[in-house]
């Protein structure tokens, strides 16, 4: 009897302890179940991923570097800044380049040194203050919006001007914000396009754009490559690295990861 009271003892708090840790990830928000770990703010990178951005200097320096487009007004080193994260623990990277005063997009907007064509990409971003606005630029061509208070077209998490701001998945000002992209680059043939892009995205872990296709680049020739080609509809066959835009607005951004896809078909995660 008093072995099955033993058995029954441990079996007891076992069941304690399991129940414990499965509430302690209910009210964790960073916990996530090993199907979700790759989404959402805090995202680990997926296997064979490329870490752009680790809230260091040198990161910074190592992989990125100003789009001298049309516009371009700052000079290297980056002036971005390093910054301690005003949430979590750690340093972060902020869009601050005195130049961009006054919304000035394109004069210090930061690029990837590499360029792609295909791929996974998680990227986390903060306002810190009420209408900023940044601007997350896939093969330096076609933009997903950050800019908090718009929930137009034009607005956040919107492929901008092509589809509705999923403005019910943001978080706010003062909070981290992760968008989650698979991205299928432009198909030629013979020099001429035969397949627009295709974009999916989950923002903080809600899906919010399925296999969307971009059909023009935004914004003129400061936007971004081939937004001066044929008002934004002369895409050209080239790849294009990841953008990130300064518009004299406190935005920072942290763990930020690709991995390089060949993609036969749509952008499904």
């Amino acid at each position: 009897m008093k072995r099955i009271c033993h058995v029954l003892a441990i079996q007891l708090c076992a069941g304690l302890l399991v129940a414990g840790a499965v509430h302690a990830e209910d009210k964790n928000p960073k916990a996530k179940s090993a199907g979700q770990k790759h989404l959402g703010v805090g995202a680990t990178p997926v296997k064979d991923a490329d870490v752009l951005m680790d809230g260091s200097r040198k990161m910074l320096d190592d992989k990125w570097t100003y789009w001298e487009g049309p516009r371009f007004a700052s000079s290297l080193p980056i002036k971005w800044k390093i910054v301690d994260d005003p949430v979590d623990k750690g340093t972060v990277v902020m869009t601050d380049d005195p130049v961009a005063a006054g919304g000035k997009y394109g004069t210090a907007d930061i690029v990837t040194k590499k360029k792609y064509r295909d791929f996974r990409l998680h990227v986390e971003f903060l306002i810190m203050k009420p209408g900023g606005n940044s601007g997350v630029y896939l093969q330096n061509r076609y933009e997903i919006q950050v800019l908090d208070g718009d929930k137009t077209k034009h607005g956040m998490g919107a492929v901008i001007n092509e589809t509705e701001s999923p403005y019910h998945a943001y978080n706010g000002v003062g909070k981290w914000n992760s968008y989650d992209i698979k991205f299928r680059a432009a198909r030629f043939t013979d020099g001429k396009l035969t397949e627009n892009a295709l974009v999916s995205m989950y923002f903080n872990g809600k899906k919010v754009h399925d296999n969307v296709k971009i059909y023009k680049v935004w914004g003129g020739p400061n936007s971004g490559i081939d937004g001066g080609n044929d008002g934004g509809r002369g895409i050209t066959d080239v790849p294009g690295g990841l953008k990130l835009q300064c518009e004299g607005h406190d935005v920072r951004y942290r763990n930020t990861w690709i991995k390089e896809l060949n993609l036969k078909g749509n952008t499904d995660f």
